[in-house]
């Protein structure tokens, strides 16, 4: 059961890396291309850090912590935009 769950995170990041490069081919403003990049990273970045960083069992702290830091990120990102 946690191999599957494991299996499934991980089909999930190689779909959002390929849904990002074809943004990244067939993006046209350089701006929104960038941005959406930067946001299907935070994306993988939560899924990385929840599932194989073990952080769905860490303490509260970090778990907030990380929430606010791509909070934080995408803010700018999008501010930029």
């Amino acid at each position: 059961m946690k191999n599957q769950i494991y299996f499934k995170v991980l089909l999930s990041l190689l779909a959002l890396t390929i849904l990002a490069a074809f943004v990244a081919k067939f993006g046209f403003d350089l701006k929104a291309t960038a941005a959406i990049i930067l946001a299907l990273f935070m994306v993988k970045f939560l899924g990385v850090a929840f599932y194989f960083m073990q952080l769905k069992k860490a303490h509260f702290f970090w778990k907030s912590a990380v929430l606010i830091f791509v909070s934080i990120f995408l803010a700018i990102v999008f501010v930029s935009v």
